[in-house]
């Protein structure tokens, strides 16, 4: 099927902000959109750019950090040096060490639940009017994408650069051999549809336990559609039975239904697009539209669909959420730091890789969906109408300072839990330790933040 007219994937993405609340303090002005009419000088500067490690692309990220640069140098002489972060906790401490020491890159490129963290610490540059000009105006940008970018539309700091919504892929032949004729919606269903496609080597669920960044997401996801939020009010949840829960269904698939492949314990997302990419996975879980360069030139191109992960929690046939909570709000934010000398530079950079030709360019290369309102509505192809479906279902995460700590506390329960997991059995007590430990932990950092 096709998109019936060149909007509809605009509408339906853009549905997801209208669910978006959030609160938190203000922010610096910039002073840097003074030349927002006209071109910057740059000639014999470097502007510094923080960005993660696309790994499942090293190369391809190399060549469009070469093109993009070149470009730049061309519009405005000045040239760019980029440094990269290869992990949530990496992502953390860069944002904290440069705001300890009023140094660093100039433009972050953050994650959308780092948007807060990075937005309480008051270091990064609160978007005036002119600043929003001199990236090319606020109405370039399609309006769900900016619904993480401040505590209030009035109050932003995130530049939207891409969005990525989560979403499941499934292998058309496997469903279909198993005797499954259409995906699962609940997360019980899909372990049982995964038991049935798991045989030899070929395993039901393709999923990394050991990734830096998916797997508190899972957590996050079961625990909103029972009907714990998490955070409440100045009162984190962690806690709550929900979410030892949703641990144990996640970490069930490996210990108890044996539908996934026990090597991903050791796994990254990177890896489980791999397995699924040979066939050996019934389901892909947890990937966005980055996986579709690897997929169409694999052995199930054609062969392959997406469709939204289950929004119906474990041991439930209802959501008990006020929305689906198909996905959090995911992409990536661009932030300019407040200290930065060339601020100027750093929005016309920004002007430059969020223009419609380059946001479909890098939607070519690497997936993700455009920011860009003209170009996400340019965009056809009817694989994406599953991910445009997961936005408009998405939830944003909570707008707090803490969110960053909390985040890693969800998944340093996965990381500790690895060693359990290559054993084949999670220990109830031990989970419900570590379970303990990140919910003191990010209860201390909810503290700090409600006092800030």
């Amino acid at each position: 099927m096709r998109f019936k007219s060149t909007t509809g994937l605009a509408a339906i993405v853009t549905a997801a902000a209208l669910a978006l609340t959030g609160c938190g303090s203000g922010g610096s002005g910039s002073g840097g959109g003074s030349n927002a009419g006209g071109k910057v000088d740059g000639a014999g500067k470097t502007l510094n750019v923080l960005t993660g490690v696309l790994a499942q692309y090293p190369e391809q990220q190399k060549q469009w950090q070469s093109d993009i640069a070149a470009k730049f140098k061309a519009e405005t002489g000045a040239d760019v040096k980029f440094e990269t972060f290869a992990s949530a906790n990496d992502e953390l401490t860069r944002i904290q060490t440069s705001v300890v020491s009023g140094q660093g890159p100039d433009i972050y490129g953050l994650g959308t639940t780092f948007t807060p963290t990075a937005y309480a610490t008051k270091a990064f540059v609160t978007l005036s009017d002119d600043d929003w000009k001199a990236v090319g105006g606020k109405d370039r940008f399609n309006p769900a994408a900016l619904g993480i970018s401040g505590p209030d539309k009035d109050h932003q700091a995130g530049i939207p650069f891409v969005s990525r919504p989560f979403v499941m892929a499934y292998n058309k032949d496997l469903l279909a051999a198993a005797g499954i004729d259409k995906p699962a919606t609940t997360w019980d269903e899909l372990a049982a549809q995964a038991k049935k496609m798991t045989k030899g080597d070929t395993y039901g669920i393709a999923t990394g336990y050991k990734d830096n960044y998916d797997p508190w997401k899972f957590i996050w996801a079961m625990s909103v559609q029972a009907g714990n939020p998490l955070v409440d009010g100045n009162k984190l949840k962690l806690d709550d039975p929900a979410v030892k829960k949703a641990y144990e269904t996640y970490f069930g698939w490996l210990t108890d239904d044996k539908v996934v492949d026990p090597a991903s314990v050791g796994w990254s997302n990177s890896n489980a697009v791999a397995a699924f990419a040979s066939g050996k996975a019934g389901y892909l879980m947890m990937t966005t539209g980055t996986s579709i360069p690897t997929l169409d030139k694999s052995a199930i191109a054609g062969k392959y669909e997406y469709t939204l992960m289950p929004t119906i929690p474990p041991g439930e046939t209802q959501s008990k959420s006020d929305g689906d909570a198909a996905s959090i709000l995911s992409g990536d934010n661009l932030v300019v730091a407040d200290y930065s000398k060339q601020k100027d530079l750093a929005f016309a950079y920004i002007k430059l890789i969020t223009s419609k030709d380059e946001q479909l360019n890098y939607q070519k290369i690497f997936g993700d969906l455009p920011a860009n309102a003209e170009a996400l509505a340019s965009l056809t192809d009817p694989k994406l109408k599953p991910m445009a479906d997961a936005a408009a279902k998405s939830k944003a995460t909570p707008f707090t300072g803490a969110w960053g700590d909390i985040q890693l506390a969800l998944l340093n329960v996965t990381v500790q839990s690895i060693p359990d997991l290559a054993a084949g059995k999670v220990d109830e007590s031990a989970l419900d330790q570590r379970i303990k430990d990140a919910q003191n932990k990010g209860q201390a950092s909810l503290d700090r933040a409600s006092k800030g």
